[in-house]
């Protein structure tokens, strides 16, 4: 099954997938492309989860979007592709290697315009952000053991009304094994408790992919 069945019985997903946005073809072709650079392509989320990321952008409307961790561009794009005229999406991310595969696509697709690609580490690029609240969409999906630091930046600059999402919070379903002890396990379950006892922000973690949080800040 694929990243976007992971928790839901395949027919299921199967039906889910079929009667949800589909990828366009330039996204067909970088799934395609992603794909066939074997292991290491699992870091890129799957068509269900882009459609759902597409679908809020478009109800959101942000006029400004960030993304931690871009790999070849696939969560960028389903963004991007729902951004009005004049709103932007800061991608962060630290390998010219995947990020140019991206930049190809993003340019397919006619919106290069509106990404802001910054090759550097992500807390430099947040951190260099203006503190006010001014981000409507973020999300997350980079190195791990640095999520409570990208959290604790965003949330600052999160606007009235904005959301941050963030990947592969259940790795696999380890978060719930009680037989699970090893190091990442363990850094994700804190910071998915930091964030349900977060009085800031209210939060919903959804069996999407390998598991997506939905976070806002409380009124």
């Amino acid at each position: 099954m694929s990243r976007d069945s992971a928790f839901v019985e395949e027919q299921a997903a199967l039906y889910a997938a079929a009667h949800s946005l589909q990828p366009t073809a330039v996204q067909h072709e970088l799934i395609a492309e992603t794909a066939s650079l074997g292991r290491v392509s699992g870091m890129q989320i799957g068509p269900l989860q882009g459609a759902f990321m597409t679908v809020l952008t478009a109800a959101l409307r942000p006029r400004l979007a960030v993304e931690v961790g871009t790999f070849t561009g696939y969560s960028a794009l389903c963004v991007a592709s729902a951004l009005e005229p004049g709103a932007q999406l800061i991608c962060c991310d630290v390998s010219e290697e995947w990020t140019a595969v991206a930049r190809r696509y993003w340019e397919r697709a006619g919106v290069a315009d509106r990404i802001d690609l910054r090759i550097g580490p992500a807390l430099d690029t947040l951190r260099a952000l203006p503190a006010e609240p001014q981000v409507d969409l973020a999300f997350i999906d980079a190195d791990k053991s640095s999520y409570p630091d990208y959290y604790n930046e965003i949330v600052g600059r999160l606007s009235p009304g904005g959301v941050i999402l963030v990947d592969n919070v259940l790795r696999g379903g380890a978060v719930a094994d009680t037989g699970r002890d090893d190091d990442g396990t363990e850094a994700m379950r804190a910071f998915n408790a930091h964030v349900a006892s977060d009085e800031r922000t209210s939060a919903v973690l959804l069996p999407i992919g390998d598991g997506l949080t939905m976070i806002s800040r409380r009124q």
